[in-house]
């Protein structure tokens, strides 16, 4: 496979909706440590995304109240707003008022749905993701992180990868699977000193 490098002969490409942030290996921001984040929206206004690989001890039912039919993961989008709820799901005929990452991936939707279809017990677990919190980028703030080369751009994600690999391998399979350089980035230590 082709290396994908975002700035070759010096120009900084922009990303757009359902490419992938990964962090490059020494981020020194906390809260995107080896993270993933899908980018769902960049605009001239900003950008915003969910970190798709920060997982919590907590369950969808310990945060919303009388939701006992479903034993979803909780993971954590970022550090933004932290007590709103968010959903990526590749079940577009289930709910109403969603929008479209990329083709087979899609985000939100109506929210009285969802707690309907999961109170009833037909809500297939595996094609949800549920997040506390999100990822958010004032106007340029994106792009200029991108130029200190803070994130790898990612382009070629496969939805069914998001909901089916286990989400502490997915930053260090998608480094493998880009290959090159990116495969050796893989296997940085995640403490420098111990190397």
């Amino acid at each position: 496979m082709k290396e994908i490098d975002y700035f070759a002969s010096d120009q900084l490409i922009s990303p757009k909706a359902g490419d992938l942030l990964i962090s490059e290996p020494y981020l020194p921001d906390p809260n995107f440590e080896r993270s993933v984040v899908l980018l769902c929206e960049h605009n001239k206004e900003g950008s915003f995304g969910l970190v798709l690989n920060q997982e919590t001890e907590n369950k969808l039912q310990d945060v919303i109240s009388g939701i006992t039919a479903v034993n979803a993961e909780l993971f954590i989008g970022g550090p933004v707003q932290q007590n709103t709820l968010h959903f990526l799901h590749r079940a577009p005929d289930l709910i109403d008022h969603i929008y479209k990452v990329k083709e087979g991936l899609y985000y939100g939707g109506d929210q009285k749905t969802l707690f309907a279809l999961i109170s009833e017990g037909s809500l297939r677990t595996e094609d949800f993701l549920f997040f506390v919190g999100y990822s958010g980028w004032s106007a340029g703030q994106l792009m200029e992180e991108l130029k200190s080369k803070s994130w790898i751009v990612y382009r070629d994600i496969k939805p069914s990868e998001i909901f089916d690999i286990p989400s502490e391998q997915l930053w260090k399979h998608l480094l493998r699977k880009m290959g090159g350089k990116f495969k050796a980035i893989s296997n940085y230590p995640a403490d420098p000193r111990m190397n």
